[in-house]
């Protein structure tokens, strides 16, 4: 199957962007994806589960039979077709609408996944936001206050809740990028945010080791998601992903595999690591 695009240089007015008018549309799951039952009886808790790489994840841990429930900030349209895309996998899907700045909006999404599920098993820490300014100066208290409140607050936020629910087995998987391995001169904030939550994703796995909860990260590339068309201009559009050895930007589904690998127990050694779905580049890290 090719994942070559042109994405045509398209772009959207306002974040978190609409999945719903990208054209061509994000691979969200392979055709000839098998599921095997890897996640079984498990809930997952997805932040950011409305499009992009969230979609792509929640269907693939719906092929392997979770249930999954999806926070979303107010693209309603995504969060209902991310729904139907679920249940057309045969699993139950809850939407959870709201800010993941506020810590007690966390808490209730928390609450509120295990009083629909009984139970969470698998937290997915996935949403981001970006804005990308020339200079470290352009980059406002208010802009600077929400990146990392979206980013790497919410992150506290989500694993506190669901920390009485965890159990042993149970694991954290954290969203992060490759810019946190190689920087991005315009986006110094929201680099410095994937930074962090390396860090986070290291340290709390240590800090849960004993509890046998795995925490783990997945740090991805240029990938085609509502994001990009939502963040950049034009002619950024146009070039986005070609700087990498596969000269294209990688497709949801290359990215969601990572997920579902580490939500399973394939990866019941691994803990405190990151996977790298980059299109070739090289970061050591």
């Amino acid at each position: 199957m090719s994942f070559e695009i042109d994405t045509r240089g398209q772009t959207q007015s306002a974040q978190p962007g609409i999945e719903e008018v990208m054209d061509p549309a994000p691979v969200v799951i392979r055709e000839n994806y098998r599921g095997s039952g890897k996640l079984k009886g498990k809930t997952a808790l997805i932040t950011g589960g409305d499009s992009g790489i969230g979609r792509s994840v929640a269907v693939h841990f719906a092929r392997e039979g979770a249930d999954i429930a999806i926070v979303y900030f107010d693209e309603n349209q995504d969060a209902a077709d991310t729904r139907a895309m679920v249940e057309a996998e045969g699993r139950s899907c809850l939407l959870i609408q709201g800010d993941i700045r506020s810590e007690a909006f966390c808490r209730e999404a928390v609450s509120r996944t295990v009083n629909e599920f009984g139970k969470l098993n698998i937290l997915v820490n996935n949403a981001a936001e970006q804005h990308p300014q020339e200079s470290v100066d352009q980059i406002s208290p208010d802009q600077l206050s929400d990146t990392f409140a979206t980013n790497i607050f919410s992150f506290f936020y989500f694993t506190q809740a669901a920390l009485p629910h965890l159990q042993q087995g149970d694991t954290v998987i954290n969203t992060t990028s490759v810019t946190a391995y190689h920087g991005s001169p315009s986006l110094l904030d929201y680099s410095s945010t994937k930074g962090a939550i390396v860090a986070y994703t290291r340290s709390l796995a240590g800090n849960l080791a004993e509890k046998g909860i795995r925490v783990n990260a997945v740090a991805p590339g240029p990938i085609w998601t509502p994001l990009i068309p939502s963040t950049f201009d034009s002619e950024r559009v146009k070039k986005f992903g070609k700087d990498t050895p596969f000269k294209r930007p990688g497709q949801p589904c290359e990215v969601a595999t990572c997920y579902v690998f580490l939500a399973s127990e394939d990866a019941s050694y691994m803990s405190g690591q990151v996977l790298h779905p980059n299109g070739g580049q090289v970061v050591n890290g």
